[in-house]
């Protein structure tokens, strides 16, 4: 699904099942994962040195860059009006606050906001924010009951339920 006025370069690869909000921008040659989710007005940038000239001040044409891409990864969700720098990757099943300025990679399952953005939470694929769990290291998504485990300050990954 792609909404009112949203942009999408050329060079973009969206996977299955993608919603594209009203007015985003997203630019080549970002990935777009399976069940991606991009919220009104975000943006994916591709020029990690933005200038409209050259040292010279003649005009940048496309030979005088290279653009960079944004990846998203399957099942993350950027929110309304936030922002992408290039090159990040953001996680599986993350959640990219609204607003939020996006200038390192987001870990799978992470719950990012502000400028820069920070992650505060874990997500599970509810996109519900994580409760503890009963053991340290577990957490429960409320929404689900599934089980994820937090194997290190910046990993999270789906538990082995037996």
């Amino acid at each position: 699904m792609i909404g009112r006025g949203a942009y999408i370069g050329t060079g973009v690869v969206m996977g299955d099942s993608c919603k594209i909000q009203n007015y985003a921008l997203v630019y080549e040659p970002a990935i777009l994962g399976d069940g991606v989710f991009i919220g009104p007005a975000a943006v994916l940038t591709n020029d990690q040195f933005p200038r409209a000239t050259n040292p010279d001040l003649t005009l940048k044409l496309s030979h005088d860059w290279s653009p960079v891409g944004v990846t998203i990864k399957t099942g993350a969700s950027i929110g309304a009006n936030a922002t992408c720098i290039a090159p990040v990757v953001v996680g599986e099943w993350a959640l990219v606050g609204s607003g939020a300025v996006v200038t390192k990679d987001v870990p799978n399952f992470a719950l990012v906001v502000g400028n820069p953005a920070k992650r505060i939470r874990w997500v599970g694929k509810a996109g519900v924010p994580l409760e503890p769990g009963e053991a340290p290291g577990m957490f429960v998504c409320p929404v689900s009951a599934e089980l994820y485990q937090e194997i290190s300050p910046n990993e999270l990954v789906e538990a082995v339920q037996s």
